[in-house]
């Protein structure tokens, strides 16, 4: 073996000797004040909880946010009407636009190119239903077959309903998840049937469950989709209607589906168009542009995070504050101790690379109990509060790193401080 090998590789015996002595030394000082070491961490501990908590919780619902937008489908546009049920705003707004409409439909999709799929919707909500639901009463979907592909419908049960079933405004219906469940339970619904005020329909299929939200989300109304019905539009125009239908507009929505996702602004604006010439500019109407509200909550996550750490990061400060006055009052207590070792030959290095062990240790236990405290207080969130909450590796990496960067350039000042004391004053000291 060349000598250089060699001595290269006692140099580097050597200084893992030394950091193995003062980690072991370091853990011996911090023990011999348990309860000083265990406040001084307090400010890494919870500030590093928080920073796992907060991204947790954030993250949880930025992803609920973001599959609700991905489902909406990012080749999708939806129309929506701001429909008013107060007779005397209905009839103001009706001097200006005659609401939304089948021939706006019509319209749209001769005027906008690479459409593969469309449907008008018509909505409302029964009065009265038999069977007499379990919970909430379900939303009544009027569209065309075409709205399973567009929105994204899959079948556990049955079948959606055909083109003959919307030409012939067929008494048919497709239950989803939550409303069949809280219409017939357990049991089979297929061929059974259910009541909308006056109408009896025939139950042909159930939708497998789909993700909702309680709340509106980017302009679409906080509406369960899994507590839904859907039938043929021209059965929802012949057979349903309900005490607010005459301040109704003929249709309260529109789906499009385009074949190219770059297309999408350039339908968004064509078709904005065409409505505000048709309600001559009334501004009765919402355009939804799925893909256009995904690049903006991801921007908004940036965001968010940047906010979140922040925030979080002050705790971190204070708890590196406390370290560096921990380690500086320590200085004054062992001040005979780091004249002695300089009296016997320790040089400056080995003084601070002490200190700046001991300081790091500190911050490294701070942050493993706070990365589990953090995880902990998550997910009791989650469990009390029923929010969705994600513990990602990035955010432990984040906070953990951070509590360590803490501790180190908070440790170096008082290092360099003791490593500065005169040998001969500082064993005189009293």
């Amino acid at each position: 073996m060349p000598l250089m090998d060699i001595d290269r590789r006692a140099q580097l015996i050597s200084v893992s000797q030394q950091w193995t002595r003062d980690a072991d030394m370091g853990f011996q000082n911090l023990m011999l004040h348990g309860l000083r070491s265990l406040l001084t961490m307090l400010g890494m501990i919870f500030g590093v909880a928080a920073v796992v908590a907060m991204l947790s919780i954030g993250a949880g619902a930025r992803q609920k946010v973001m599959a609700l937008i991905e489902q909406m489908g990012v080749r999708n546009l939806i129309v929506e009407a701001k429909e008013t049920t107060e007779w005397q705003a209905h009839q103001k707004m009706r001097k200006i636009s005659p609401g939304l409409t089948l021939l706006d439909y019509r319209v749209i999709g001769d005027d906008v190119s690479g459409i593969v799929a469309s449907t008008p919707r018509k909505r409302m909500t029964p009065s009265k239903m038999i069977p007499k639901p379990q919970e909430g009463t379900p939303v009544i979907y009027g569209v065309n077959p075409g709205y399973q592909g567009i929105a994204g419908l899959q079948l556990v049960n049955g079948r959606f309903f055909s083109e003959n079933d919307e030409n012939a405004g067929a008494p048919v219906c497709v239950l989803g998840a939550s409303a069949k469940w809280s219409l017939f339970g357990s049991a089979n619904a297929v061929n059974e049937f259910v009541k909308a005020n006056e109408q009896w329909f025939r139950v042909i299929g159930v939708v497998s469950p789909q993700l909702s939200s309680d709340t509106a989300v980017a302009g679409l109304p906080a509406v369960d989709v899994n507590n839904a019905i859907y039938v043929p539009l021209q059965s929802a125009f012949q057979r349903l209607e309900d005490s607010y239908s005459d301040v109704r507009d003929e249709i309260d929505g529109i789906y499009l589906e385009l074949g190219d996702a770059s297309a999408i602004p350039q339908a968004a604006q064509v078709v904005r168009a065409v409505l505000d010439s048709s309600h001559h500019g009334g501004d009765d109407f919402s355009i939804i542009v799925p893909a256009e509200l995904l690049a903006e909550q991801r921007r908004t996550e940036r965001l968010f995070n940047t906010v979140m750490v922040a925030i979080a990061s002050i705790s971190l400060l204070v708890g590196g504050i406390g370290i560096m006055n921990i380690m500086l009052a320590s200085i004054l207590e062992r001040t005979r101790e780091i004249g002695l070792r300089r009296a016997v030959g320790a040089r400056r290095s080995d003084i601070v690379r002490q200190f700046v062990v001991e300081s790091t240790m500190i911050s490294f236990a701070g942050g493993t109990i706070g990365v589990v405290l953090g995880f902990v207080i998550s997910r009791s969130i989650a469990w009390l509060a029923g929010w969705s909450t994600i513990v990602t590796f990035s955010s432990i990496s984040l906070a953990f790193l951070v509590s360590i960067s803490v501790g180190l350039v908070f440790g170096i000042y008082p290092a360099t401080k003791a490593a500065g004391l005169d040998p001969v004053e500082a064993i005189r000291y009293e």
